[in-house]
Formats: C-alpha cells, sequence, structure tokens
C-alpha cells in the first residue's frame, strides 16, 4: 500500500483500525464499524486523526492584504485567535479549495485539504509578493479531532488553559498533558469539539493522554469514514464530491462566506456576475425513500429529463435513512420539491428537505 503515513500510523494498525491511500497517506477508515463510530461522536466522543490536512503559514508586512486577496472572506474582519471558514477561487469563479484561516499575532495560519495540498501551495507562491513569506509545515504537524457533547469536558481537563473560553472558531495556543498545542474550536460534524495541532513530536503522548482521558466517556478512534457520513448529516461540502473548480461558492451556498464588498479579490468578478445573472442550479440536501443509498454522480430526474446529479449520499445512521447532496436545476430546489433518484436502472422517489438534516439535541 503506498503513501505517506501520518505520525500515530503505529497507532491505529495496533489496534486494528482499515487502512486505506487517500490523498497521498494511508489513512484509517474504520477501526469498528462506520455506523459504530459515528453513533460514538453523536453519543459521547471520538478522536480523529487528520493529521493529512495541510497548514501553511504566511507571514511578513503584506500577509493581510496577501490572505484577503486570496481568499473570499473578509480577513479584515479576523480578531487575533480568530479563525474563519473560507475558500480559494480562480478568476472565473471556480472553486480550487475551501479552508481555515487562523489569525496569530504575528502571521495566519491555512488549512487546507490534503488532496489539494501541492495545488494550493504552488497557486499561492504564484501569487506572493514579495513582503510576504509563505512556508509549507503541513509535514511537522500532528491535527487530532476531538469531537462530541463530552469533548470540551475531556480538553478541558487535560489543558493548561481554561478551554471554555475558546468560542466557536477561536483558538489560543497552550498545552494539552504538557504538550503544546494550538487548540482550535472548529469541527466537521455538526458536535461539540476541539482540533488540536501540535508537532509530530508530541503525537504519540497527546494520542494516548487523550485516550486514557476519555475512557470515562466511552471515547473511540473513528475513521474517515464516519467522517464522512457525519459531516453529510449536517450538508457540509466535501471538496471534489460538493465543490470543486466547476462550481461557484453562489450555487453551492457559500455566499454567506464570500464577501464582495472587502475590496478586490481573485474571482470577485466572476462571483459578481453570477449574482448579477443569477444561478442556474443550487446545492440541495434531499431524502430517498425506502432502503437506498444515494451515491455521488446518480442522476436525478423529473419525468424524462435529467434535472441534476447528486455529488454526496450515504445511510444516516442517525436518521436511519438515504439522504444526500445534489446540484439540481434552480426551479426544482425549494423544500418540498419531489424528484426521482435513479439507481442501478430503477427510479426511486426522493425529496429535497431543509438542511442540515441533523440537529444535535444539546
Amino acid at each position: 500500500m503506498e503513501g505517506a503515513k501520518t505520525a500515530l500510523y503505529d497507532r491505529h494498525v495496533a489496534v486494528g483500525a482499515k487502512m486505506v491511500p487517500f490523498a497521498g497517506f494511508i489513512m484509517p477508515i474504520q477501526y469498528k464499524s462506520i455506523t459504530a463510530e459515528h453513533k460514538r461522536v453523536r453519543d459521547t466522543v471520538g478522536i480523529f486523526d487528520v493529521s493529512h490536512m495541510g497548514e501553511f503559514f504566511v507571514s511578513g508586512d503584506g500577509a493581510a492584504d496577501f490572505v484577503n486577496k486570496m481568499t473570499v472572506n473578509n480577513v479584515g474582519k479576523l480578531s487575533i485567535n480568530q479563525a474563519q471558514y473560507s475558500a480559494m477561487l480562480l478568476p472565473d469563479g471556480g472553486i480550487i479549495d475551501d479552508l481555515i484561516v487562523y489569525r496569530f499575532q504575528d502571521k495566519f495560519m491555512l488549512v487546507v485539504n490534503a488532496s489539494n495540498r501541492e495545488k494550493d501551495f504552488n497557486w499561492l507562491k504564484e501569487h506572493t509578493p514579495q513582503n510576504v513569506k509563505l512556508e509549507d509545515h503541513s509535514d511537522d504537524y500532528t491535527l487530532l479531532a476531538i469531537q462530541g457533547r463530552n469533548g470540551p469536558e475531556l480538553i478541558k481537563k487535560l489543558s493548561n488553559i481554561d478551554t471554555d473560553e475558546i468560542k466557536f472558531y477561536w483558538f489560543r495556543e497552550g498545552e494539552v498533558d504538557g504538550s503544546p498545542c494550538i487548540i482550535s474550536r472548529t469541527g466537521y460534524t455538526g458536535e461539540e469539539g476541539f482540533e488540536i495541532y501540535a508537532r509530530n513530536e508530541y503525537a504519540y503522548d497527546l494520542w494516548d493522554a487523550i485516550m486514557d482521558a476519555g475512557k470515562k466517556y466511552k471515547i473511540e478512534p473513528v475513521g474517515l469514514g464516519a467522517r464522512d457520513t457525519l459531516r453529510l448529516e449536517m450538508k457540509f461540502a466535501l471538496y471534489g464530491n460538493d465543490i470543486d473548480s466547476t462550481t461557484n461558492p453562489i450555487e453551492a451556498g457559500l455566499g454567506w462566506i464570500t464577501k464582495v464588498n472587502k475590496g478586490e479579490f481573485i474571482g470577485r468578478q466572476a462571483v459578481l456576475d453570477v449574482k448579477a445573472k443569477g444561478i442556474t442550479r443550487k446545492l440541495i440536501g434531499f431524502e430517498v425513500e425506502g432502503k437506498a443509498i444515494p451515491r455521488h454522480s446518480y442522476t436525478c430526474h423529473q419525468g424524462d429529463e435529467q434535472i441534476g446529479t447528486v455529488t454526496s449520499g450515504c445511510w444516516s445512521p442517525n436518521l436511519d435513512k438515504g439522504i444526500g447532496m445534489a446540484y439540481l436545476e434552480k426551479e426544482y430546489t425549494p423544500v418540498g420539491t419531489h424528484f426521482e433518484l435513479e439507481i442501478r436502472g430503477k427510479r426511486l422517489p426522493a425529496e429535497v428537505v431543509e438542511t442540515p438534516f441533523y440537529k444535535r439535541p444539546y
């Protein structure tokens, strides 16, 4: 099996994880079962190794202006120790990647998708002015996501700072069980929790400390399989499935992060053109009747007309039904619209529904 190994590879193998190639890495897809791991995160807390993500650092006198030019959200609105969800666009408005921007006292950290790391870095490097320093430290960092309602309590017990003071999409530098870390409160599951960024030399100690302290909450390691079903229940986009260079942020439902009034950024004019003309399709959430599981690239129909294509789908462990996301022609996107999904030559009833599909009970 070819691919890079995260610093925690041996820990995953030791507990019987099913390892698969993913975005140039060998990653745990599941440990026991996707459904059990999914429910562990929803019920108490789970730990994910997501060290395959990329971490770029931007510093220098022109850092803020540069990041603002390269991303769609307004970096000027960020306070120190605040993060924001954003994206980078091509000049034609296509999405290069979605990412999270972290503002430190003297620098920015951009956390990008593993599959886009090289492409993203080259794109940024191509546009980097002389008064900006761009560095790729992706291989130096272990990234752990601790997700679930008991996650905050767990990390608070292990940290030397008051993690209750870290609000959603804020972060602090501190220690977890003595290991220096960046402690961030974001997430890709719809649950409470933290992301812990630490140098690779602290990876084993961190993993072991969190697993040991988490026994009280029945913590379990969670693989990429459940990460996908968890994010889908929230209608969180996955790059390469729901967004890519052929989709623009408006039709993808990312208009809320695309600040066309902040000033110039790459892709701004294309976004303004889309806003002026109106979108022709839109990314929606849907449920399918029966026991069918929608999958990427399945087609959507009304009568003889194909009206769209599925981008992501799964069997929802919490809703106990098939759910998915699809781009549908604009006229078919209102909640309550019925259509048919073609699955292996059969047409099955589906309906556009409100999202997120899952709403946490706490």
